[in-house]
């Protein structure tokens, strides 16, 4: 009886862990994916462009 729970004790610790590094990557990515998907959306819209644009003119303007 004894085996039986220790050998039932290794299994539970061992099943308990399994996956879990997996699980910690697709948080991640999928926050990675969200936060991406944030970003096109906010530098799709004209206002972010044209701030943009103006800095890169001025930025390659400074030395003429």
């Amino acid at each position: 009886m004894n085996r039986i729970r220790t050998a039932w004790a290794r299994a539970r610790g061992v099943a308990g862990d399994a996956g879990s590094a997996t699980a910690e990557y697709v948080v991640a990515t999928m926050a990675a994916v969200g936060f991406a998907g944030l970003l096109v959306i906010i530098l799709k819209g004209d206002e972010v462009r044209t701030m943009l644009t103006d800095l890169v003119h001025r930025a390659l303007s400074v030395g003429g």
